[in-house]
Formats: C-alpha cells, sequence, structure tokens
C-alpha cells in the first residue's frame, strides 16, 4: 500500500431508493463520491456503492471501464438492469467505480484545446491510476486484497496492474478484452479503419488525435449491429440504453458546449487495443495470483475466442482459472435484458468473486 496516496471526499453522499433502482432492500444503497490523487496533479473520481449488507469474506469491488464511456455511465445508471454496481452490493460486496485519468471526472490534461497530438492516456499511465484507488480502497475497508473488474480496455488494464502487483489482487475478472493473442481483426487491427491508410500496420494518429469526441448517438451502432433481431428493444431495455447515452454525455461538464453535445475520451486506449489487435502483448498473465475468471459474449466484436484461450494458458500462478463464453450475447451483456445473458454474466461474476481469496483450487 502507497502511504502517499492521498484521498479528497467530494460530501456527496446520495441515499437511493427503489424509485431508481428496483427492489425495496435497495432503499438503504448508498452512493458516495469522492477524489483519489494518482501522480502529481492527478485527482481521480471514484464512486463507492455500499450498503449494511456486508458478507464476510466478500472481498471490495473495484470497477474499471473501458475506452471510451466512463465508470458511473458504464455500472451505475439509474434503472432497473442498469447498474452491476448495485447488483454487486446485493450479493454482499463493497463496490468502488473509478474514472480513469482523462475520463468522466477525473482529471484531463491536454483535453481542453485542440484534438491533435499523440494518443493521450497510455495503458501505464492508468495502471498507476489504479494503484492508487487499490490503495484507497484498502485503507477505506482495511481488506488486504482487493477484487478487480475490468470491461474491454478495462479488462486489459486490470490484467496489465494484476500482473505487476499481483499480492494486491485477490480475485480478477477480465471481460470481453483483449490479449495480443494474435495478429488480425477486423475493426481494429493492421489494415482495419482505425489503422494508418499509408502505413496499415500502424495506428491512425491523425484520425484519432489526442483525444476524440463523441455524441450520444454514435454509442449505439456498434450495440444495434450485435443484436441479432430487428427489435432491439427485446434485447435491450431501451431506458438502458436511453439512460447510458444520458450518463455519458453527462459525464463531461463541458458536453453541453458543442452542438450536437458531445463527450471526451483520451485516445491512447484505441492505440494501445491496435497493437493488442496486431498481435503485441502490452503485459504477461504468468505472475498473477488471483482467482480468475476470462469471461467472452459470444457476439463480441472486441474480444476474439483466441484471446481467451491464450490468456488462460498464460495464467500459470493463478489460484484458479475460469473461462465462460456466453454464447447468444453482447458486448454490452451486463446492460441487455437479464434473458439475454444478464443473469448468467452475473451469476457467473458472483461465482468467481465468492471463491475464498486464499485457497488455491486443485488443477
Amino acid at each position: 500500500m502507497r502511504p502517499q496516496t492521498m484521498i479528497r471526499r467530494l460530501g456527496t453522499t446520495v441515499l437511493i431508493g427503489a424509485v431508481l433502482v428496483s427492489g425495496t432492500a435497495d432503499a438503504a444503497m448508498t452512493r458516495q463520491n469522492f477524489t483519489v490523487i494518482s501522480d502529481p496533479g492527478v485527482e481521480l473520481a471514484v464512486r463507492e456503492v455500499s450498503d449494511n449488507n456486508l458478507q464476510p469474506g466478500r472481498p471490495p469491488v473495484v470497477l474499471l471501464h473501458g475506452a471510451r464511456v466512463p465508470g458511473v455511465a458504464s455500472f451505475d445508471l439509474p434503472v432497473e438492469g442498469g447498474s452491476l454496481a448495485a447488483d454487486l452490493v446485493r450479493v454482499g460486496h463493497r463496490v468502488f467505480i473509478m474514472d480513469a485519468r482523462g475520463y468522466g471526472g477525473s482529471s484531463r490534461d491536454r483535453q481542453d484545446g485542440n484534438e491533435d497530438g499523440q494518443p493521450l492516456v497510455r495503458s501505464d499511465a492508468v495502471v498507476r491510476d489504479i494503484a492508487a484507488v487499490v490503495d484507497v480502497v484498502q485503507a477505506r475497508t482495511g481488506a488486504s486484497q482487493v477484487a478487480l473488474l475490468g470491461w474491454a480496455t478495462g479488462g486489459h488494464w486490470v490484467g496489465m496492474y494484476a500482473s505487476q502487483k499481483p499480492d494486491e489482487v485477490s480475485h480478477l475478472v477480465i471481460y470481453n478484452s483483449l490479449y495480443g493473442a494474435r495478429s488480425g481483426h477486423k475493426t481494429l487491427g493492421p489494415g482495419s479503419d482505425i489503422a494508418d491508410p499509408n502505413n496499415p500496420g500502424l495506428f491512425h494518429v491523425e484520425q484519432f488525435g489526442a483525444y476524440r469526441l463523441s455524441t450520444a448517438a454514435s454509442l449505439l451502432p456498434s450495440w444495434d449491429r450485435s443484436i441479432p433481431l430487428e427489435d432491439k428493444a427485446a434485447w435491450r431495455d431501451p431506458k438502458v440504453a436511453q439512460a447510458y447515452q444520458a450518463a455519458a454525455v453527462a459525464s463531461d461538464p463541458t458536453s453541453a458546449s458543442r452542438n450536437p453535445p458531445s463527450f471526451r475520451a483520451p485516445s491512447g486506449a484505441m492505440a494501445d487495443s491496435f497493437e493488442l489487435a496486431s498481435g503485441r502483448k502490452l503485459w504477461d498473465a504468468g505472475s498473477i495470483s488471483a482467482h480468475v475468471l476470462v469471461i467472452r459474449s459470444g457476439y463480441d466484436f472486441w474480444s476474439r475466442p483466441e484471446d481467451v484461450t491464450t490468456l488462460a494458458q498464460d495464467l500459470r500462478q493463478a489460484a484458479s482459472v475460469r473461462t465462460v463464453t456466453i454464447p447468444q450475447a453482447t458486448h454490452f451483456v451486463h446492460l441487455d435484458r437479464p434473458e439475454r445473458g444478464r443473469t448468467r454474466f452475473l451469476a457467473e461474476v458472483s461465482r468467481t468473486l465468492a471463491r475464498p481469496a486464499n485457497v488455491r483450487a486443485v488443477r
């Protein structure tokens, strides 16, 4: 635990009742927002979600977003079926949702001017942010280890952190994430739309710049394309989709200054994802000692089956390893309807997080 890590409260404790999150038992669920100091001058926004139902032996859980949409919009929407954080609280965890630097309520160095420049916020910087948040979560909860769950690029980030700090992580969930298993990806690798047209083996820096802007409308097409039904509402609750769009746009205090409103996200995650999709491992899972769940959706457009199998092979020191593919599920399965994979996803995550932290599985 790093003694120099600092925490600053924002003084916002919010009581969320059943009108926002389903079930009368949720009336006692609270959200508290605070900030953590990472590198000098870098403040990270964190939300704790908790209630009085903490179960003995259940680790605190840190949730980390992906390449574009920050933490609260990804994991704590105020509609039924929209809060993975609340679901994990209900089974006895204290949950912490973090924004990496450059996202949401965290510091946004060099995002106030022109978008041109080298991609901001590469993986090594996010790993330092995770370390700062883990220190504070340990201090707040008294836990010597934490559980980490990362979605898409978030899974890459938490895996990299766990490989560098294995003693700090009891449980690790890597969800729809790349691992650099091989070269070849229709939308992210060499020759794809994000590659430099003059050099298809390189990331298109000029297209993405230092950071990029996204509108609410831009968030749904990839989700829509992965749903194999004409009626998207049969698969995804429209209220969840609308809340996801609204929260993403609201995460950026400057969004209303642009027409249409748009939120900023650093481009470093896309640059690193291009490297991973090119077959370049940016970290090695061999040192990870946690219980690990590698979970993938059958309709995922981001990760590949080979990412799952290669990662599992590399997890030589893990306390346990489970790989799960939910066959008919999308990249956004934790936000889809229960019968479209969300129930299975929650069950698999909860099963892994319930494993005793210091007990190794027999292989």
